[in-house]
């Protein structure tokens, strides 16, 4: 989202990307129709406390909506530190003990656009064997994943690993509007894979099956946030758990780190 355009396309472009109507909006934050159709045809100007109202009403990222007060003429209220920042000291230590109490299963933390953050022991592991150009930070994870000189020739179900990821990033674009994950999708279309098979009627998730010199193993993953953050860094902040999917996996894992 262009912070150049105007307060009030910037909220009608939010609202059609939310797929609200301009009633339905007016409702939920509790003013008229004809006053948000004003604000967003720009005869009328929103107050501080209006742009932050129909921002949270909208879901809109904070990055996002500390742009949106600046085109309202209003300073920033979120704040915007690097990780390494001493203020986020505890949040950095609650992200190192969460992956260090993960392993041995592997767990990756990861910026909004899938730039790899810190990882576990195991998390690692998944990236041994891969090119040293696409080790180079930032390392992006998934590119790593996908790229033909990464794991993808050891992602035993590629097709369908792959279909998953980019499923989960074309989500992710349509809620953030971030051109930097389009141009990711984009790229990541074009890594070759073979065809997808049909989808397992029984399963209840994607796994992530990876060929390893001590055998195959399996994961299903799941993704943490930081509930209700303050932070620009933290709100875009994920933490993704890997976890085994079979018995073998499992001891697998152990007598690695054994």
């Amino acid at each position: 989202m262009s912070t150049a355009l105007p307060i009030g396309e910037q909220l009608r472009d939010w609202r059609q990307r939310r797929r609200l109507s301009q009633l339905d909006l007016a409702l939920e934050v509790e003013m008229s129709t004809r006053h948000l159709s004003f604000v967003e045809t720009g005869r009328a100007q929103p107050s501080r406390d209006m742009v932050l109202k129909l921002a949270a009403e909208l879901d809109v990222p904070l990055r996002e909506r500390n742009a949106m007060l600046l085109a309202a003429g209003f300073a920033p209220v979120f704040a915007d530190r690097p990780l390494d920042d001493p203020s986020l000291a505890q949040a950095r230590a609650a992200i190192d003990t969460l992956l260090a109490a993960h392993d041995p299963f592997p767990a990756l933390a990861m910026d909004r656009h899938w730039t790899l953050v810190s990882a576990n022991r195991s998390g690692m592991a998944l990236l041994e064997g891969v090119a040293a150009h696409l080790l180079k930070p930032p390392v992006n994870v998934l590119r790593l994943s996908l790229h033909p000189e990464g794991a993808a020739p050891r992602i035993a179900n590629l097709a369908e690993w792959k279909a998953h990821l980019l499923h989960r990033l074309r989500k992710q674009f349509e809620a953030s509007a971030d051109p930097a994950l389009l141009d990711l999708l984009e790229e990541l279309r074009l890594y070759p894979a073979p065809p997808a098979e049909k989808p397992d009627p029984s399963a209840i998730a994607v796994p992530l099956v990876v060929s390893s010199p001590r055998g195959t193993m399996s994961f299903l993953s799941t993704t943490l946030l930081f509930g209700s953050p303050l932070d620009v860094t933290l709100s875009e902040l994920a933490i993704e758990l890997f976890l085994p999917a079979d018995p073998a996996t499992v001891e697998r894992l152990r007598a690695a780190r054994g």
